[in-house]
């Protein structure tokens, strides 16, 4: 009997790896198996099935992009009915996303999501597979920038009446397509639909996830909103506590010679302390006080020169006196003079 031939090595590798159907239907039932579960979202095993299907659907999105799958230069009637389904692997891409419960990525993980909806919606509207108007960009949201005023305030109203009433139609065209979808589905998946039918299945699948992907980034917006909000609070709020937690700034201890700095220490309970500026304030007192004592001495030791000069002028003065009073006792008038005599 012959043996077998084992299968090269490009043969195996491609039995192993799924091929792009096969990828894009795990990410689909992955996605419908979370949605469908009673179980916690927050649960392991959920957010295992979150992990693959994001992981299927990662690779059936490089696998389209080596294909090169679509192009915009092409027109809806350019691409067959069995790839049509392929245009939404970036809605299940996006809607797997949002069921991620790490609560410290939350914001990269809405965000990435959102991007995952604008890609989708962008191709749709550029094969003009359903008429619809993007979502503003994030900065460009309503509410950002308003006119103040009653026209400011008339332009609310209608904007706000506007959106309302979108709401609600694409409410009624998410119905009909869901029942449309239902009367095909059977259909499709036995192998009795036709091209025709096939081709209006696929189409009504990528209308619903249009309707759904416009939903959920009118949701995301608002929850980024308060995602960022969240984070500046807790910011503001790590800011003041490290401000708080700060130990106080000991004041700076001057010991007024080597000796009290042995003995009391720096740190001493019973030591007078003072900050630089109290000792600059009391240093500049006792220079004051110092400069009024020195200027006190010396105007009374100019007191006492003063005092004792009179003293010893009113001494000499009388010396003199009574030296005179001498002289003319013992000399008569006009002696000396000898100017009249012969």
């Amino acid at each position: 009997m012959a043996e077998a031939l084992a299968p090269a090595p490009e043969e195996e590798e491609e039995l192993a790896e799924p091929r792009l159907p096969q990828l894009l239907e795990t990410g689909r039932r992955l996605l419908g198996e979370v949605e469908d579960t009673n179980e916690s979202t927050n649960s392991s095993f959920i957010q295992e099935k979150v992990k693959q299907g994001l992981e299927s659907l990662e690779k059936a999105s490089r696998m389209m992009a080596q294909l090169d799958l679509f192009s915009p230069n092409e027109d809806l009637e350019e691409i067959s009915s069995a790839d049509l389904k392929y245009l939404m692997v970036p809605a299940l891409q996006g809607a797997l996303t949002l069921k991620q419960v790490n609560l410290s990525h939350r914001l990269e993980q809405v965000q990435t999501a959102r991007a995952h909806f604008m890609d989708f919606l962008k191709q749709c509207q550029n094969y003009q597979i359903m008429k619809f108007e993007l979502p503003p960009t994030p900065d460009g949201l309503p509410g950002k920038k308003s006119v103040d005023g009653p026209v400011g305030s008339q332009q609310s109203l209608i904007a706000m009446a506007s959106h309302r009433q979108a709401k609600i139609e694409r409410y009624k065209q998410k119905k009909e397509l869901e029942n449309k979808l239902a009367s095909l589905e059977s259909a499709v998946e036995n192998g009795r639909a036709d091209e025709e039918q096939i081709r209006e299945y696929y189409l009504l699948h990528l209308q619903k996830w249009i309707s759904i992907s416009l939903e959920e980034i009118e949701s995301i917006d608002q929850e980024i909103v308060i995602l960022k909000a969240r984070d500046s609070g807790k910011q503001a709020s790590t800011s003041r506590m490290s401000a708080q937690s700060r130990p106080p700034t000991k004041p700076f201890i001057l010991t007024r010679d080597t000796a009290q700095a042995k003995v009391f220490g720096s740190g001493y309970p019973s030591l007078a302390t003072m900050t630089v500026n109290d000792w600059y304030e009391q240093r500049q007192k006792w220079d004051s006080l110092k400069n009024t004592k020195v200027n006190l001495n010396q105007e009374a030791e100019q007191d006492d020169d003063q005092e004792t000069k009179s003293e010893e002028d009113d001494e000499d003065t009388l010396h003199k006196k009574r030296n005179w009073d001498d002289w003319k006792d013992t000399h008569p008038r006009g002696y000396g003079n000898r100017q009249n005599m012969g």
